[in-house]
C-alpha cells in the first residue's frame, strides 16, 4: 500500500500473461505504483485452478474446457444458450476482488483501473466486452496475441458471432478511455505461444499488427453505432513482448 494512501487512492489491477507469473508482474510494477500513487493489485490466476485459455484469456464464459488451450487450439461458436452462469466467469472474479480490496483498505473508490499484458490483455478486453457493467474507469490492453473483434459476422472467440453478445451492447465499452498499447518490436511470428489459426492470422502476422487491426475494428464499430470513440492507440518504441518494458508507459496512462 502506498505510504500516502488515502481512501481515494486509485486502485489498479495488473493482469499477468500466460506465464501466470504474478510475482514478476508485481516486481515490474511496484516502482511505478509508488511513483504514481496508486494501490497495486496483481491477482494470480494459477494454472491449476484456471487451466488454459478457456479459464483465463476467455474467462470461462462458455462451458467447453477442452476447446481452447494456451497454445491456441480452436473453439467453435457456442451460442448464448450455453453460457456458464456469470458467477463462474473468471472475469467476475475481478469485481469480487475489487470489493474485497475496498473492504480491506477502507477505500471509497467505486471504480478501478486495469492493465493486462499478452494473455492478460486478452483478459482485459474480453472482460470489458462481456461485462459492460463492470466498474472500470480506465483500461490498458498491451500486446495481446489475438483478439475478439467487435463484429457479429465473425464467430466467437474471434468475434461476437454465435456468442449472444451483440455489437450494439458495446457502446459503453467503445466510449471508455481504453488504450491499446503496443510494442513496435513485438513482431515475432514464430513464438510458440502466438496463435496461428487461420482466424488469428486474418488479424495479422504478429502482435503489433493484430493490435492495430483490433483498434481499427473498434473505431469502425463506434462509428457504426454513432457513439464517441474513447480509445487511444499508443506505441512503446523498441519494446518487444515484455511486460517490464510496457509498464512505465502503461502506468503513466493509468495515472491520468
Amino acid at each position: 500500500m502506498p505510504d500516502a494512501y488515502t481512501p481515494e487512492t486509485p486502485i489498479v489491477f495488473v493482469m499477468h500473461g500466460a506465464s501466470r507469473a504474478g510475482q514478476r508482474y508485481f516486481d515490474d510494477w511496484e516502482e511505478h505504483a509508488v511513483a504514481h500513487g496508486f494501490l497495486l493489485v496483481v491477482p494470480v490466476f494459477d494454472a491449476d485452478n484456471y487451466p488454459g485459455s478457456q479459464w483465463y484469456n476467455l474467462g470461462n464464459v462458455f462451458p467447453d474446457p477442452d476447446a481452447v488451450d494456451d497454445a491456441g487450439a480452436d473453439q467453435a461458436a457456442p451460442g448464448s444458450a450455453t453460457r456458464n452462469p456469470e458467477s463462474s466467469w473468471s472475469f467476475t472474479a475481478i469485481e469480487h476482488l475489487f470489493d474485497a480490496v475496498r473492504a480491506a483498505t477502507g477505500s471509497t473508490r467505486t471504480t478501478f483501473r486495469i492493465f493486462g499484458h499478452s494473455a492478460g490483455s486478452q483478459f482485459v478486453h474480453r472482460l470489458l466486452m462481456t461485462r459492460p457493467e463492470a466498474p472500470v474507469e480506465r483500461a490498458v490492453a498491451a500486446n495481446a496475441g489475438w483478439y475478439t473483434m467487435p463484429d457479429e459476422s465473425v464467430a466467437w472467440p474471434y468475434g461476437l458471432g454465435g456468442s449472444g453478445f451483440e455489437a450494439a451492447g458495446l457502446a459503453g465499452f467503445l466510449q471508455l478511455p481504453v488504450t491499446v498499447l503496443l510494442g513496435d518490436a513485438d513482431t515475432v511470428t514464430t513464438a510458440s505461444n502466438l496463435r496461428r489459426t487461420p482466424e488469428a492470422l486474418l488479424q495479422g502476422p504478429h502482435r503489433f499488427t493484430r493490435g492495430h487491426t483490433f483498434y481499427t475494428a473498434a473505431q469502425s464499430a463506434a462509428e457504426a453505432l454513432g457513439v464517441d470513440f474513447g480509445w487511444a492507440l499508443d506505441t512503446v518504441p523498441g519494446a518487444g513482448h515484455s511486460n517490464a518494458l510496457m509498464a512505465p508507459r502503461a502506468a503513466e496512462i493509468l495515472a491520468r
